[in-house]
């Protein structure tokens, strides 16, 4: 209000409320070279004496729901490199890679298929990493930087071979969400799927991820889907020995008398094994 008041000694209080705007808010963010904070400020005015403020921030966030269809399509990349300089070349090494959807939230596992084939030389390690990039934007100048936040690491492959992940998972550490629709600091997120060859320069694929603050719930049960369609797949894996292995055949079912007498002597003369062996007569066995 605009009346002044005359407090008497002790302690009072005034209860305030304020209602946000309707336009949406950019999410709280502090980064490398700016930040986007929301404070809430009291100033007490007394005449023919100094003002007198405080003030505390306050916590934003604009929620970024992962049902929405362009965060549930799958993101799948390809690419290729070719080993060595000028005519030395050893072969290709050539690389793929997917995921389920292109919105996570924090906390979540990301399960990540990929093929690595190694035809070259060398002995390569397949890798990992989430990246988050901070761009900031102020007097038409652009400031950039770059971060990993988590990573994982595949085997080594060797020349000659290929790997497969088959949902390789790669957990998403407690990170601000994405933010996309603010003019003067952006925060983007990417999943990074590389390779690391000894001597020449890494071969990387990068997908574009959206971290947000609305999980979807739908997806618990499409993971445990997609896990038993790969239990099925791998499921012959069990059927190539039995439980009891068979017998062999008994020799004399095989061949008969008359072509055994014919190949092997009625009477072999008896082998002295002290004289003609050097090894005893278990090892001439």
């Amino acid at each position: 209000g605009e009346e002044s008041l005359i407090l008497l000694d002790g302690r009072h209080e005034f209860p305030f409320s304020f209602q946000l705007p309707q336009e949406p808010l950019v999410t709280s963010f502090t980064g490398k070279y700016g930040s986007i904070q929301y404070y809430v400020k009291a100033v007490l005015e007394r005449p023919a004496a100094p003002d007198q403020s405080v003030q505390t921030e306050l916590q934003v966030i604009s929620h970024i729901d992962i049902s929405s269809p362009a965060l549930l399509t799958p993101v799948l990349r390809s690419q290729e490199k070719m080993v060595g300089c000028w005519f030395f070349t050893s072969g290709p090494v050539s690389l793929s890679a997917k995921i389920e959807r292109k919105g996570y939230c924090n906390g979540e596992a990301i399960p990540i298929y990929a093929e690595i084939e190694n035809c070259s030389s060398r002995l390569i390690v397949p890798k990992a990493a989430i990246f988050q990039t901070q761009t900031y934007l102020a007097s038409g100048k652009t400031k950039t930087f770059r971060q990993m936040v988590a990573n994982v690491r595949g085997n080594h492959i060797a020349s000659g071979s290929t790997d497969t992940w088959n949902g390789k998972t790669l957990k998403i550490p407690p990170v601000s969400p994405s933010i996309l629709d603010c003019c003067i600091i952006r925060v983007e997120y990417s999943l990074a799927v590389y390779i690391h060859i000894p001597g020449a320069k890494k071969l990387m694929i990068e997908m574009p991820l959206v971290i947000g603050t609305i999980p979807c719930i739908g997806f618990s049960s499409r993971n445990s889907s997609i896990t038993s369609q790969f239990s099925m797949d791998m499921s012959w894996l069990a059927l190539t020995m039995p439980e009891h292995p068979e017998a062999p055949p008994n020799y004399a079912d095989v061949v008969s008398e008359e072509e055994f007498s014919r190949h092997v002597p009625a009477y072999p003369p008896p082998i002295d094994c002290e004289e003609q062996l050097c090894c005893p007569v278990f090892a001439y066995i």
